[in-house]
């Protein structure tokens, strides 16, 4: 039952939530949530313990967070500013223990060409860029004592480079020598309602287009030698996801309706997956490739590009506002 269908999904959240709806406990997988009523954020903590636990979810050991706010679509500066402070609590603690200054490298994964999948490329454009600075006059140029080397790079997608992005990054990692990268990219939802509401970061690496179907080699600590977090937002649902959503509201519907309640409590039988699959089969062919992206889709990335971009400049400047705050 567990291996027959695949959803489109990036989320470790919507894959657990996927067995949850199935009555199936995948053992090694422990679920923690916590929810900030004041500010209408949803942290989750997926952690994927085991082997086992990893093969059932599709997904590699590791932790996984998401940050669900439904306002983060909502232009509001106070508001994105709360979850970029949230994003960096959340980074601080995956960042691997160092003493000193760290060298990081930022990757913005992602094709600029097309907006559902540029938010890697938008997020570099707003990044408080430093190593340059501290290679050419020295930390103290800076003004402070402490000051982190952040660099950062858009490799492009293969069809523009004719390289794989893992390549690229290999490259630069053997000559800048960075401690650990920040991989930021697009994803793809099971559930609509997360599109461009939701982050996930996880300090397991990234697989850059398997969301969509279109996998690549992934970019982890075993393929490019240091620890890889990895920043999320999904921008994209499949379209049977969109038709498998309708088909819920038509089967609550026909539960209420006294003429066609038969046909819902048939309906009601399928389980989630078993719904899905015959989603599938009843679209139509061209349908079934198809990806959906909200219409308000160019604000709206750029918008959260500029949120996960704050988040990073307020990790790597972390210690020197600290030292402020000292003197």
């Amino acid at each position: 039952m567990v291996e027959k269908y695949s959803i489109r999904t990036d989320l470790a959240l919507e894959q657990k939530e996927r067995f949850e709806s199935d009555n199936v406990e995948v053992q090694g997988v422990i679920l923690t949530e916590d929810y900030d009523e004041e500010r209408e954020i949803r942290t989750t903590t997926v952690k994927i313990e085991t082997e086992k636990g990893a093969k059932v979810m599709g997904k590699p050991v590791g932790t996984y967070i998401t940050v669900e706010a439904p306002n983060m679509a909502v232009p509001d500066e106070d508001y994105h500013r709360e979850i970029s402070q949230e994003l960096a609590s959340i980074m601080r603690g995956m960042l691997p223990k160092k003493q000193g200054d760290y060298q990081a490298l930022v990757v913005g994964l992602g094709n600029r060409q097309v907006t559902p999948d540029a938010l890697g490329p938008y997020v570099v454009d707003n990044l408080n860029i430093t190593r340059h600075i501290i290679r050419e006059y020295g930390k103290y140029a800076m003004g402070e004592e402490h000051v982190e080397s952040v660099s950062a790079i858009v490799p492009g997608v293969m069809g523009q480079t004719g390289m794989e992005t893992v390549e690229v990054i290999r490259g630069v990692v053997a000559e800048t020598k960075p401690d650990f990268i920040i991989a930021v990219d697009a994803l793809a939802a099971r559930n609509s309602r997360r599109l461009n509401r939701t982050i996930q970061i996880a300090d397991t690496g990234i697989n850059p287009g398997s969301g969509v179907g279109n996998h690549r080699n992934g970019i982890t600590k075993d393929t490019v030698g240091i620890p890889v977090i990895a920043i999320g937002v999904p921008t994209v649902v499949d379209a049977a996801t969109i038709v498998n959503d309708t088909m819920e509201n038509l089967i609550q519907a026909l539960e209420n309706s006294e003429a066609l309640k038969g046909v819902g409590l048939v309906m009601q039988g399928y389980s989630a997956g078993e719904k899905y699959e015959l989603v599938k089969e009843l679209i139509a062919p061209h349908l079934n490739g198809m990806f959906v992206t909200p219409k308000d889709i160019d604000e709206t990335v750029k918008r959260i590009s500029y949120t996960i971009s704050e988040a990073l400049n307020i990790l790597f400047s972390e210690k020197k506002e600290k030292m402020g705050q000292a003197k």
